[in-house]
């Protein structure tokens, strides 16, 4: 059949939420759109349904842990090993892959204005531009953090990344994301987590749009234990949402795009890649709400650390120390008393990239903007804003309703690597280390 891919039979459910959506963090989900295409009781049967092809995806090694182990059987059209024509090398000159000889450690704190919107149609591929990186790709350690600007759908065009897990976080503009598994729609307050392999295509249902993506190279994305809280709190399993199975069975010419090893290959395809008609398994896309992270915070005295904040971890080798960590500063009361209320001013030895989804970040509500970053890199001071000082020490300690916008940090043990095009083409805001200068001495000893 010959349509726009927006045209997508929906599924007809066999574990659907009150959302039409399926929840639960890691859950093992089942999905199928047209009925009786998921087998019952095998994975690969010698003939599946409506001439499917049965294709397993695997996001971990095939021995590791039930806890941790991650994979998708699909039922699809045609099955991925086939494509039409050979691979070329294209080129996506501002996205960078760790490790890098672009760029270099800064040495002072850095902060960026959001990305222009383009002049000519650019997509969400070709409005891509790597600010940030650390760790090594090929041992499978550290992220990258770009950020994107794009006026224009990826109508006919595919992409696959191989090389990392990703985050996707609009902060303007909508954002309908198509997978294989299924549609998320995203918008600013949003994120969505999109696994290693999967196939994706990126529409702005509102037009322009801007935001964040990360790469996470390390282990994938999990829920950060609790500890001492208890069951519940923090970001709620229930609270993420994947996607029930939608296909496109569509012919014609098709670009998919595939990131292996930091470089980018395009090939010709018949047919739409996303043909997936039924699936189940965890390693599949979700979206989730920052809004509904349930925040904990001090009710006595002191601002507790940020990682209290976590949403999503990705471990490292070393138990308590991230390789990456996704953190969200949502809508909060502040009720500690004597205490100042916002974020202390701190040197860390994990290193913070943070990013405005919309609204302002309560410790620094002037430059920090929508679609902006700031980078306070392995030991580089920073806190709140001079005015921010000022008020909340003169504060008269009533409860305190921060509700002013969403924001995110990913956090990491390695120092962050900054491209030579953030440093010299991306909007840096020079005078943001001289913006803690007013702050006055006033010791009284």
């Amino acid at each position: 059949m010959n349509e726009h891919p927006s045209a997508r039979r929906p599924a007809t459910g066999t574990d659907s939420a009150a959302t039409g959506m399926m929840s639960g963090f890691g859950n093992e989900h089942a999905t199928e759109a047209l009925p009786g295409a998921l087998p019952v009781g095998r994975n690969s049967p010698q003939r599946p349904a409506y001439g499917l092809y049965a294709e397993q995806i695997s996001g971990t090694a095939f021995t590791a842990p039930r806890a941790q182990n991650r994979r998708t059987w699909f039922y699809r059209i045609v099955p991925s090993v086939v494509s039409q024509g050979e691979w070329r090398r294209i080129d996506l000159p501002l996205w960078l892959t760790a490790p890098s000889d672009d760029g270099s450690f800064p040495h002072t704190q850095c902060r960026w204005s959001p990305r222009p919107t383009p002049h000519t149609p650019v997509d969400f591929l070709d409005g891509m531009a790597s600010y940030a990186w650390n760790g090594d790709m090929g041992v499978g350690t550290g992220l990258a953090v770009h950020l994107y600007s794009a006026n224009a759908a990826m109508d006919r065009r595919y992409f696959k990344n191989a090389d990392a897990e990703m985050v996707l976080l609009p902060a303007a503009g909508s954002v309908r994301l198509r997978t294989e598994c299924g549609i998320l729609d995203l918008t600013p307050g949003d994120l969505a987590v999109i696994p290693r392999g999967i196939k994706i295509a990126v529409d702005l249902p509102d037009g322009p749009s801007r935001g964040y993506l990360c790469e996470n190279y390390g282990a994938p994305f999990e829920l950060p234990d609790l500890g001492p809280i208890g069951a519940n709190g923090l970001a709620n399993p229930r609270d993420f949402l994947y996607p029930q199975a939608a296909y496109e069975d569509i012919a014609g010419e098709f670009e998919l795009v595939l990131k292996t090893g930091g470089a980018f290959h395009a090939c010709v395809l018949g047919h739409s890649p996303l043909d997936v008609v039924a699936w189940h398994g965890n390693h599949a896309p979700c979206k989730y709400d920052l809004r509904t992270f349930n925040v904990f915070g001090s009710i006595s005295f002191d601002h507790p650390d940020p990682s209290i904040f976590t949403v999503l971890t990705s471990r490292s080798d070393t138990p308590g120390v991230a390789n990456a960590d996704l953190v969200a500063f949502a809508p909060r009361w502040l009720v500690g008393q004597d205490t100042f209320r916002p974020p202390w001013y701190h040197l860390n030895t994990m290193s913070e990239f943070m990013g405005l989804l919309y609204g302002a970040y309560d410790a620094r509500p002037e430059g920090f903007l929508p679609g902006g970053a700031s980078l306070h890199n392995c030991m580089i001071p920073h806190g709140p804003a001079p005015e921010v000082f000022e008020a909340a020490s003169a504060h008269d300690l009533s409860p305190q309703r921060v509700d002013d916008g969403v924001s995110f940090m990913l956090e990491s043990r390695h120092p962050y690597r900054v491209t030579g095009h953030a440093m010299t083409g991306a909007g840096l805001q020079r005078d943001y280390p001289g913006t803690w200068q007013g702050l006055k001495r006033q010791f009284t000893g």
